[in-house]
């Protein structure tokens, strides 16, 4: 009696042409997460908002009334609420993406389809709440008077650099999590140290100012600094004469990163069935 084995093609290009197969079951898992992460709460989407603008008040308390750090030429809620934008993106893909496949563990040890769609679409989710809480940036920009420019149209392309940095890491700890669940409890840890690190609460400038200009290149090896100060000059900061280099230096390190982050999920792939 013959058997039919449906398995993965070997060879690299038949795996990038499964991902183009498979984009449906990509956007389902998408869909599908999207509506479990606010299914039976309270106020549904509004948790999107919620986070980052609560974590702004905190901030600006702290940093803009007690510490009277410099905010960049913005309104201090302002410069802080656009480093959170891109921060709370980034934070919520790691934690999500690092999941995710322990979460499908019954798919993938079910059926073939690329696995790399799992923290992808975990990662698209996290983008959705991104856009929601941009409507909240409008409105600070309108209370505090700042006024759009040309730098808007920028944009777009931070956001996809924000996207970059954010999968790559999340490639590596997906594949970790399978391997070494430990990893669950080291990620909250990673996250909330990584949010006192990166340039939220001040100006990356000041990095320069207090420690000079040797730790601010080897602060932009954090590849969240060049992302965070793009937005905060999109939106109307003032223009750093190292935004080019941080901007540049970031982009290496996220994509050195994704890099890696595919090669070891790749790598690894084809036992996630037989570890999970």
């Amino acid at each position: 009696m013959s058997r039919l084995v449906i398995e993965a093609e070997h060879a690299e290009s038949a795996y990038w042409a499964d991902l183009w197969r498979y984009r449906e079951l990509f956007f389902f898992l998408s869909w599908r997460d999207i509506l479990v992460r606010y299914k039976q709460t309270v106020i549904g989407i509004l948790w999107a908002v919620i986070r980052p603008l609560l974590t702004t008040v905190v901030f600006t308390v702290i940093g803009g009334r007690l510490a009277k750090l410099p905010s960049d030429g913005l309104p201090y809620p302002v410069l802080v609420f656009a480093a959170m934008l891109p921060w709370q993106f980034f934070s919520s893909s790691l934690s999500e993406a690092s999941n995710s496949l322990i979460n499908n563990a019954n798919m993938l040890s079910k059926i073939y389809f690329p696995r790399l769609i799992v923290p992808a679409s975990a990662v698209i989710v996290s983008l959705i709440d991104f856009l929601i809480s941009v409507v909240i940036l409008v409105a600070l920009m309108a209370w505090y008077h700042v006024a759009p420019t040309w730098r808007l149209a920028a944009l777009p392309a931070l956001t996809l650099l924000a996207f970059l940095t954010a999968f790559g890491p999340s490639l590596w700890l997906a594949a970790l999590n399978v391997k070494y669940r430990d990893f669950r409890y080291v990620i909250p840890f990673i996250v909330q140290f990584g949010l006192y690190i990166s340039p939220v609460m001040f100006s990356s400038s000041v990095i320069r100012d207090k420690l000079g200009a040797t730790v601010a290149q080897l602060y932009c090896l954090n590849p969240m600094v060049g992302v965070i100060d793009g937005f905060r000059w999109a939106i109307g900061g003032q223009a750093d004469a190292f935004l080019g280099t941080n901007l540049l230096v970031s982009g290496l390190m996220a994509g050195l990163l994704l890099l890696t982050g595919l090669n070891y999920f790749r790598a690894t792939e084809e036992n996630f069935a037989d570890i999970i």
